[in-house]
């Protein structure tokens, strides 16, 4: 027996992770920019930044708990089907498990001996797992998918209010556009380094991303600020 590292059980908590803090830096470094390209008051762009913050925080909340929850019912409804059709008729459910066995590869009468072991032990979770593609790691928890991804977008959306509240007001902007793109280059190759993919590539795309979004916005404060 040996270790083994599968990094196809940390796409859930990855995902919303790296989702969260990534929107958490960009949006609101985006909106600090955006807004001091207006050039209003130190304290209307703190202000701004941390309802950015809140704001953005709990609507991830509220996005991925709605999401994951209508996974979860579709999930609950192809369990209960499948549960009632167990009960209903064993034989047949027991037939269709191995054939989709067969279909994998094994011989008849080895896939129907795979099916009875395994539909002794837990019929329901060999169903599941095999028919319906439901796996334990990978079942949906709305509730931590929500606390994920606020406490996510909340830790991203960090240092761009910090940096508001403590930079002076002639470095504010080349000082939130420095770190926040210093940091989305280190959390895109954090996120390819656990995920396994090309750590440079990855990096570079998010902060390419990142910057093209802080331009946008600033671009739209200078407009419409001047505008004013």
């Amino acid at each position: 027996m040996h270790g083994e590292l599968h990094r196809g059980e940390r796409i859930g908590w990855l995902r919303a992770a790296v989702l969260g803090a990534n929107d958490g830096l960009i949006s609101t470094s985006s909106l600090v920019v955006g807004v001091a390209a207006a050039e209003p008051s130190r304290a209307a762009i703190l202000l701004a930044a941390v309802a950015g913050l809140a704001a953005g925080a709990l609507s991830m909340a509220a996005g991925e708990y709605v999401s994951v929850s209508s996974q979860a019912d579709t999930e609950q409804a192809d369990l209960a089907r499948e549960r009632a059709e167990l009960a209903a008729s064993p034989e047949a459910e027991r037939a269709e498990l191995a054939a989709l066995y067969v279909n994998r590869g094994l011989r008849p009468e080895l896939a129907i001996q795979v099916a009875d072991q395994l539909m002794a032990s837990d019929a329901l979770g060999a169903h599941a797992r095999d028919e319906l593609g439901i796996h334990e790691t990978t079942r949906a928890r709305p509730i931590q998918a929500a606390a994920a991804s606020a406490a996510s977008f909340a830790v991203g959306a960090a240092p761009p209010v910090l940096l508001t509240a403590l930079v002076p007001d002639s470095a504010l902007t080349p000082g939130v556009v420095g770190v926040t793109l210093v940091l989305l280059f280190m959390l895109g190759a954090v996120a390819a380094r656990l995920g396994g993919a090309p750590i440079i590539r990855a990096a570079f795309r998010v902060a390419f991303w990142g910057a093209v979004a802080m331009a946008c916005t600033a671009a739209v404060g200078r407009l419409f600020g001047a505008a004013v």
